[in-house]
């Protein structure tokens, strides 16, 4: 982890892209669930990205219903600042509107900022400082957090579960600061509600992930309480994310583990339900256990099956499988 600190200007890298007058920093908004004045998240972004970088360009990707809160925005782009907007007919979702604005930048440095104020806009000089060390994905932490207990013990039990989960520690992957080299988001697909997610698929697939403190902005100090199914969605999606990370192409592991298990269970149950029957001590028609003794063990034998035909679908498709990154070749 680094605090905080002043970075210069934008690595030489970084800048190549502006030899032939194109952009060498794209930053994609996703305005989707809510948003802040969208003209001052642009404003307060753009000063500082003016002291780090020669040219950028801000893509502003909308979900339904946000096409009025980017009125202002129309405005800055009649002044000639370097603005996109990509409005959706229906709603989406995050993942999905991060994944068609990563399809429209025309920088290699990609940076994604919040549509509301999350962190404090000087958190740009220490993502630009991180890519220029040469991370593939600089994931900003806020630190210290500034808001009320309930959100910080919310953050501490997601982020216990997946380091429990995936072995991987990250301290704040809801935070939606980021710095992202494009190779990153070409071989990471985001669906569903993935996006919190990317930190632990680029890890996954081999790129270089930092995370690195940034100073949390006052005006994200609220309270968070959500609905129960909220905390049930985001359950099931740490579910998701620890099968994709662990078992993508060992599924037999997995569903064999389960299956395992559930066949134990029944055989156990069985057994000693045929030694009461052998020693007298019983009688089988009227014990419903002996139903559920023989569920079980079919029940393992069919998910072990699941996880065996998982294996059989990998091994034929395995040359088509790239679940690794490699930087460039050294001659």
């Amino acid at each position: 982890m680094s605090s905080m600190t002043p970075s210069s200007v934008i690595d030489p890298h970084l800048d190549s892209a502006t030899e032939n007058g194109l952009v060498s920093v794209s930053v994609v908004v996703p305005v989707t669930e809510r948003c802040d004045a969208l003209d001052e998240i642009y404003r307060t972004h753009a000063d500082i990205l003016r002291t780090l970088v020669p040219a950028f360009e801000f893509i502003f990707v909308l979900d339904q219903g946000f096409q009025e809160a980017a009125q202002p925005l129309h405005a800055l782009i009649d002044k000639g600042e370097p603005i996109r907007i990509i409005p959706l007919q229906r709603h989406f979702g995050e993942a999905t509107v991060l994944m068609l604005g990563f399809q429209e930048v025309r920088a290699d440095i990609i940076i994604t900022v919040p549509a509301y104020f999350q962190t404090l806009p000087e958190g740009l000089r220490t993502v630009i400082r991180a890519l220029n060390e040469g991370n593939d994905l600089v994931v900003t932490r806020r630190y210290p957090r500034q808001d009320p207990w309930t959100n910080r013990l919310q953050n501490r039990v997601f982020h216990f579960l997946i380091r429990f989960l995936t072995g991987v520690q990250f301290h704040d992957m809801s935070c939606s600061l980021r710095g992202i080299r494009k190779p990153v988001v070409r071989e990471v697909h985001l669906y569903g509600d993935l996006h919190r997610f990317l930190p632990l698929l680029a890890y996954q697939r081999g790129f270089r992930v930092v995370e690195e403190n940034v100073l949390q902005h006052p005006a994200d100090c609220h309270t968070r309480v959500y609905r129960p199914g909220v905390y049930l969605r985001r359950l099931l999606d740490i579910m998701t994310v620890v099968f994709l990370f662990k078992f993508t192409k060992k599924p037999l592991r997995f569903f064999g583990l389960i299956g395992a298990g559930l066949f134990t269970g029944g055989f156990v149950v069985s057994l000693v339900l045929a030694i009461q029957k052998l020693l007298s001590l019983t009688a089988l028609a009227d014990r419903p256990l002996l139903i559920l003794g023989v569920l079980l063990m079919v029940l393992g034998v069919q998910t072990a099956s699941i996880g065996l035909l998982g294996e059989i679908i990998i091994f034929t498709h395995a040359r088509k499988f790239k679940d690794y990154a490699t930087q460039k070749i050294l001659k």
